[in-house]
């Protein structure tokens, strides 16, 4: 009878957690006394949901005695509304940030820049100078960024696809085909 093979698990949730909330940089604020959140529940407000879903909880594993409060609120297409997220000190000032139409990582280095003190400042000075993303997650917004940067080329104008042909009949990296395929 043949021996049954081991079976070797994989890492356990909890751990693939715990790898999450502790990747760098630590999301750890400085004179911050509570955070809070209003943006709608669904079909809006992207950058902000996923910043509740993502880098929020990095930020309250990081900071424990913070008080976070988040209002998903319903958002109706007709209603016209921002999000915020209003950020209170421990001096009693509060701030209001604007988080419309922005990516989670440019809400989270505003947070940071706001109240991240000395460590985030020496992360983000090292990382610019080796030439990282600050974040995780950053180059996906430099990237989407570009794209919208360019503009597009309507390919239904006949001198667009002249050009496209011709383009691709002259390229060196063109495939042969055929008879040429075969001959020397």
């Amino acid at each position: 009878m043949p021996r049954k093979p081991k079976f070797i698990p994989g890492p356990s949730r909890l751990s693939v957690i715990l790898k999450e909330l502790n990747q760098e940089p630590r999301l750890s604020l400085t004179g911050l006394r509570g955070i809070s959140l209003k943006l709608a529940a669904r079909n809006d407000h992207f950058g902000a949901r996923h910043f509740v879903k993502e880098e929020l909880r990095r930020i309250r594993y990081a900071n424990p005695q913070l008080n976070v409060e988040v209002n998903k609120l319903p958002k109706p297409l007709q209603d016209n509304w921002t999000p915020e997220m209003v950020v209170e000190f421990e001096d009693g000032a509060k701030t209001t940030i604007d988080i419309s139409n922005k990516w989670s990582t440019s809400i989270t280095k505003e947070l940071m820049d706001l109240a991240g003190g000395d460590l985030w400042k020496e992360y983000k000075a090292a990382a610019q100078a080796a030439g990282l993303p600050i974040l995780p997650g950053e180059e996906k917004e430099r990237l989407a960024a570009a794209k919208k940067r360019t503009p597009k080329l309507s390919t239904r104008s006949p001198e667009n696809l002249e050009a496209m042909v011709e383009n691709m009949l002259s390229s060196p990296e063109r495939p042969k085909t055929g008879a040429a395929a075969i001959l020397p």
